[in-house]
């Protein structure tokens, strides 16, 4: 099952205008959508519940996260990155 989001295959398509991914194009890139965006939830709620105390860990966690978006939708972006105008 694994071996199946990870074949290979464009997940995004490109910005019509600017630099970067635009909206997915495969159900992994929705996926991975849906995914970075439960896990920013589930952070930002956790940052609600913890106050100061455990935010420097929660914005590592959501630096991290977008991290992994930005490299995997760079990677899976028909004709890659680059800026059209």
């Amino acid at each position: 099952m694994l071996h199946k989001f990870f074949e290979e295959g464009d997940w995004f398509a490109p910005k019509t205008l600017g630099y970067g991914a635009g909206w997915p194009i495969a159900w992994q890139g929705w996926a991975l959508l849906a995914s970075y965006l439960g896990v920013m939830s589930g952070l930002g709620l956790m940052l609600g519940s913890t106050g100061f105390a455990g935010s420097p860990l929660i914005g590592a966690g959501m630096a991290a996260a977008t991290v992994v978006l930005v490299l995997v939708a760079r990677s899976r972006t028909r004709g890659g990155w680059k800026w059209r105008g």
